[in-house]
């Protein structure tokens, strides 16, 4: 019972550090909105923002198991930048690239992710070298690839509906079918609520009063209505109507969704947090550990693909320097989200306020007109206060393996 009670006590200080980080990110638009004349918290920029946080959610949510594993993974963003790249060469027309049917053009592109994360996970898991290397050889070889796909050349123009899913002009759902959206996850949040519930009591777990579940329930379905109100609120420049959740956070919103469903329903993901929590009795117990690591890093590169996807068909257009340094951001929002570098402790859920954090931070300051290279300050010292306060968390006992 003592570990059970631990597990209960360790997942409601999670909850309570997720509300302490919605409530900072709550806190960082009010002040960003005062500071840039109202301009910040326009439903016009609050929808670019989530355009923009999207892809950098999509690689979190991925780095939230390979950190929580016990390992890292610096080559996504170059992984980002070659599989977006091949996604458009191999959907342009020709004589700029293969004029493929640009779903078929998407599946090998997915396809070409999940190869290179397993090829990576192969060296680390099979031949033993440290992921830091293994990375850190990827981040450059696939840069390489990117450019050496199109011999560095811009490839466009790109089909109309993959270009959908980057969440340009039209890529968003419009505004009823964004509420029809809004109202089947409140219904969702709802049944998930009275299910975990029932499921704690039926283990005779402390399930929480009812008012504390339902101020939550409450709580999570007023941040769906508001966000989707504000999604609509946002003014289709050709046509003159509400734009609604833009495809890119659906994009997110589901791949975090399989993601934490891995992390918290399956049995591989409980191989994960054990792996990165205790390595060697892991391995005692007998889990696979080297399959688990190379599944890690497949569906990291995965994930990777993903953001090249949704990145290139934002732009339109398939660039050699698409996803540059977005490791880093990958990385600083798992983090700032809570997942431990020490391993075995880690947050999906967290990861997406994490990434919404850091883009809003970088959105608030270029309207600000800070520079470039101060902006690079801020989040560095953001990213060093997030991992000092992660320790303080650890100090207190929070080593248990974990994630939400």
């Amino acid at each position: 019972m003592r570990s059970v009670d631990g597990a209960v006590s360790a997942d409601r200080q999670e909850h309570a550090r997720l509300v302490g980080l919605a409530f900072a990110i709550a806190a960082l638009g009010l002040a960003l909105h005062f500071l840039s004349d109202g301009i910040f918290g326009t439903p016009r920029n609050l929808y670019n923002l989530a355009v923009q946080s999207s892809v950098t959610a999509i690689l979190a949510s991925g780095m939230v198991l390979v950190i929580a594993s016990g390992q890292i993974d610096l080559s996504v963003g170059s992984v980002l930048g070659a599989t977006g790249m091949v996604a458009a060469f191999l959907q342009a027309p020709d004589p700029v690239g293969w004029g493929w049917p640009w779903p078929l053009a998407t599946a090998v592109a997915l396809a070409f992710g999940a190869a290179i994360g397993a090829a990576q996970g192969w060296w680390v898991a099979w031949r033993h070298v440290p992921s830091f290397v293994v990375t850190l050889a990827g981040l450059l070889i696939f840069r390489g690839v990117a450019f050496l796909v199109t011999d560095g050349r811009t490839v466009a123009p790109l089909a109309p509906g993959y270009q959908w899913l980057g969440g340009g002009l039209s890529g968003s759902l419009g505004v009823a079918t964004s509420w029809v959206l809004a109202i089947t996850a409140i219904i969702g949040v709802g049944v998930n609520a009275y299910r975990a519930r029932s499921q704690a009591r039926s283990h005779g777990l402390d399930a929480g009063g009812t008012r504390g579940v339902l101020l939550r329930v409450v709580a999570t379905s007023a941040g769906i209505l508001a966000f989707v109100a504000l999604m609509n609120a946002a003014i289709h420049p050709g046509t003159g109507v509400g734009r609604g959740v833009p495809a890119p956070v659906l994009i997110a919103l589901g791949v975090a969704g399989g993601t934490a469903f891995i992390a918290r329903r399956t049995r591989f993901g409980r191989h994960v947090f054990a792996l990165g929590s205790n390595a060697a009795a892991t391995e005692r117990a007998g889990v696979r550990v080297a399959a688990v690591r190379l599944g890690v890093f497949a569906w990291m590169g995965a994930l990777a693909a993903v953001g090249g996807i949704v990145t290139s068909a934002r732009l339109g257009a398939g660039t050699n320097s698409m996803g540059t340094l977005a490791e880093l951001s990958a990385i600083a929002a798992a983090v700032v989200g809570g997942t431990s570098l020490r391993g075995g402790v880690g947050s999906v859920v967290g990861a997406l306020l994490g990434a919404l954090l850091m883009q809003s931070l970088e959105n608030g300051m270029v309207l600000l007109g800070v520079s470039s290279a101060a902006r690079q300050i801020v989040i560095g010292v953001v990213l060093i206060l997030a991992v000092w306060v992660d320790g303080g968390w650890a100090a207190r006992g929070r080593r248990v393996p974990e994630a939400v």
